[in-house]
């Protein structure tokens, strides 16, 4: 018997909802979503200059702007958290982790035969920059990017 009670009790308990981030106040959904536009924006430019340095010879881009465009993707991907701007984030971290990884793998190629570590890291520069470009075009869009 009391275990009918309980279940009804549960039943009845509010459930937790998630609740976006705390903003100053009169800071409205519009003015989030234009702040966020604008970092994503920021993000993605730079991302687009490491990934335009890899493909095209002799551009020079330091690993610091991949770096510093990483971070503000970790920072503020909290902040978008609930809306159609959470996937981009997501989507330039996932990004960069796999273009490390991928990196990563094929520079043993280098040590092995030198063209075939050029032709690895080079079809990895191109996949990247097809992550940004799509990613840059979607947001345009104001549609979130999938997988």
């Amino acid at each position: 018997m009391n275990d009918v009670l309980d279940v009804k009790a549960r039943e009845t308990r509010p459930q937790a909802q998630v609740q976006p981030p705390a903003f100053p106040q009169g800071y409205d959904l519009e003015t989030r979503a234009r702040n966020l536009k604008a970092v994503g924006w920021v993000s993605y430019l730079l991302h687009l200059a490491v990934a335009l340095a890899a493909v095209i010879p002799g551009l020079q881009v330091g690993v610091a702007v991949l770096i510093l465009a990483f971070v503000i993707d970790l920072v503020k991907r909290d902040d978008a958290k609930g809306t159609w701007q959470e996937s981009h984030f997501s989507w330039r971290i996932r990004s960069v982790l796999w273009a490390t990884f991928w990196y990563v793998v094929t520079s043993p190629l280098f040590l092995l035969l030198i063209v075939p570590g050029y032709l690895a890291w080079g079809i990895v520069s191109i996949w990247f920059l097809y992550r940004i470009v799509r990613g840059m075009v979607r947001m345009n869009d104001n549609r979130p990017v999938g997988a």
